[in-house]
């Protein structure tokens, strides 16, 4: 009897594009029978193409990919949300699954409804759900809403409530895209820490999807890496991460970006339309070496005129999501016109931080901070920067920040003397 937990064999999925009516899904039918039948103008995508892995009983597999990798998608095939165009994947044993947030939830049920519903969906007995119940909403944090419907729950309490059933009900394998990024810095830390206890301790299979290498880093020993569709690396973790780095583009065109999501929190007056990243020799990349200089260049094109313009820069730990320092600086104090574009550059002559990866949070916006011109944060896949270091000295890597310092010694004994003091 094998011991894989997941076997997956040229997995595909494939997209129509189109506004999906009842015409179109006629003419995919008809495509899938008799392919000459169909016009020439209907457009399919693979979101997903000729996968194959499998993944062993207890172990914890990171996924990683840029957005439109295909790393949801590989997730949605492996959770039965939706069926693959070709190939098969074959699970073995119960499922837990926490693709979004709230998955599987009804908005109208409270807290305490929705637990029982999802342990029947995961095919426990009612008994079962109830000897977790506790550790499910102590874990949570959400006692005294355990009875209040979850369509009143903020977006935190949705994620928690969410996570900690798919991880106390039982299941054999448990499947978690991003949405852990939805929480706070504690939790997500107390979260890691139940899926290394599932992995580890409990014998579970873990599939784990995130843009947080550096959680991925400490998971998991194994990666699968997914670029446009394809699975591009299977092995260690290191070794997938750095392919995965290198293969990011030096400078990065924002202009259409997430546009959408941009324009529903800014107004999209002016639009950050480029960043790149350079190191201390010139070259594009986005790594640095502690201590090194690291320039910033930040392309930017006013669609509307504006009274003025005004930047914020701020960077963030990948792993905690704390703020690290935040750089406001006035790019015009006159109206900039229509039309006119620019470069932004920020230059750190020593860079402070000691290794780790950190992430970047650009706002373009009027002086008084009243009026967002265009944000980019976690809605655009940005790279994380990566800051290493050559030094093998355990006190030269702990940290964040190397603080510029004096180390002396003092001659305690002259000072004395110099006293008048006699030392016996």
């Amino acid at each position: 009897m094998t011991d894989f937990a997941i076997e997956a064999k040229g997995l595909g999925k494939r997209y129509f594009l189109g506004e999906n009516t009842s015409r179109d899904r006629l003419k995919q039918a008809l495509q899938a029978v008799t392919p000459r039948m169909l016009s020439p103008k209907t457009e399919d995508v693979w979101a997903l193409r000729d996968a194959s892995f499998s993944i062993a009983q207890g172990e914890a597999v990171g996924i990683i990919g840029r957005n439109g990798a295909g790393k949801s998608t590989l997730l949605k095939l492996l959770s039965r949300v939706t069926k693959p165009t070709e190939g098969r994947a074959q699970m073995r044993g119960r499922v837990g699954t926490l693709l979004e947030v709230g998955t599987g939830f009804h908005p109208e049920l409270t807290g305490r409804d929705n637990i029982f519903l999802s342990g029947t969906i995961l095919g426990m007995t009612h008994a079962e759900v109830e000897r977790k119940f506790d550790e499910i909403v102590e874990f949570a944090e959400i006692g005294k809403f355990i009875d209040t419907p979850v369509k009143r729950y903020s977006s935190g309490m949705y994620v928690r409530l969410a996570f900690s059933v798919a991880s106390f009900l039982d299941p054999e394998i448990l499947i978690v895209d991003e949405v852990l990024a939805v929480g706070d810095a504690a939790f997500q830390r107390k979260s890691l820490g139940r899926l290394n206890e599932a992995s580890e301790r409990q014998g579970r299979t873990v599939v784990f999807v995130s843009h947080n290498l550096q959680s991925i880093r400490t998971f998991c020993r194994r990666v699968l890496l997914l670029d446009q569709g394809r699975l591009v690396f299977d092995g260690p973790t290191e070794e997938g991460i750095d392919r995965y780095l290198k293969a990011i583009p030096p400078r990065l065109d924002l202009r259409e970006a997430k546009l959408a999501n941009r324009l529903h929190r800014a107004s999209g007056a002016v639009r950050i339309t480029d960043l790149a990243c350079f190191d201390e020799t010139g070259r594009q990349a986005w790594q640095v070496r502690s201590g090194g200089t690291l320039t910033l260049r930040i392309g930017f094109e006013a669609i509307e005129t504006v009274p003025d313009l005004v930047s914020l820069l701020r960077l963030r730990s990948a792993t905690t999501g704390e703020s690290i320092t935040a750089i406001r600086e006035i790019v015009s104090a006159s109206s900039v016109e229509a039309g006119r574009s620019g470069t932004i550059e920020l230059v750190f002559p020593t860079f402070p931080l000691r290794p780790g990866e950190f992430s970047f949070y650009l706002w373009l916006g009027r002086s008084d901070d009243r009026i967002a011109y265009d944000v980019i944060d976690e809605n655009v896949d940005l790279p994380f920067l990566r800051v290493l270091s050559d030094s093998f000295d355990y006190y030269e890597r702990e940290g964040t920040i190397s603080l510029q310092h004096r180390f002396s010694v003092i001659n305690e004994t002259a000072s004395l003397n110099l006293q008048g003091v006699r030392l016996v």
